[in-house]
């Protein structure tokens, strides 16, 4: 399974890094791809991020999963990006798991993507007009769609993502490793 996290100006930093990070830990390949023709990209608390591939030159139907970081800035220039939004209808209608956190969900939305299904964002992104059932819950999973409710989810969604593509023993290693399951306080680390 190979991811892309997509970066536009102003994406949230913590809910791209600490997303990347958790997948590369469990040995997920995932690129992360600046919406233009340039490598930096500024994130919204000033920190410039040298993305792995410029969008001219991936091939997005190549990614099993799609990934939109949050941030109002860097969504609004997610969604402007017309060939990223014709790319993950592609993707959505593909079947293919398609996740996004935060501000990012409204592009699902305005989509079509979230309709009848199970979702979360922050909550003044959160809309009628999408005609899905919002989730005041960290990370909800539904379908191929896998949504955040913002910076402080980020850990559950990643979470959820990992758990779609690897197995048991990846994701008890993952977060022995991060330390973030309290049951691991008397167990040694997993073989």
């Amino acid at each position: 399974m190979k991811c892309a996290i997509f970066l536009a100006k102003g994406f949230e930093d913590c809910e791209a890094m600490i997303t990347i990070d958790m997948l590369r830990r469990a040995g997920v390949p995932v690129d992360t791809v600046s919406i233009t023709d340039d490598l930096p990209v500024c994130a919204s608390h000033g920190v410039t991020v040298l993305a792995d591939r410029c969008w001219k030159d991936i091939q997005p139907e190549s990614y099993d999963v799609l990934i939109l970081p949050g941030g109002k800035v860097g969504t609004e220039n997610l969604e402007a990006f017309t060939p990223l939004m014709d790319a993950l209808k592609n993707h959505f209608d593909q079947g293919k798991l398609t996740c996004a956190i935060c501000a990012a969900p409204s592009i699902l939305g305005h989509l079509g993507m979230l309709k009848g299904k199970h979702y979360t964002c922050f909550p003044s992104f959160a809309s009628d007009a999408y005609k899905g059932e919002y989730e005041m819950e960290l990370a909800v999973e539904d379908g191929n769609v896998i949504t955040g409710r913002g910076m402080g989810a980020t850990i559950e969604f990643a979470r959820k993502i990992i758990r779609r593509l690897t197995d048991e023993t990846t994701m008890q290693k993952l977060e022995y490793g991060m330390q973030y399951e309290h049951s691991f306080r008397d167990l040694k680390a997993p073989e």
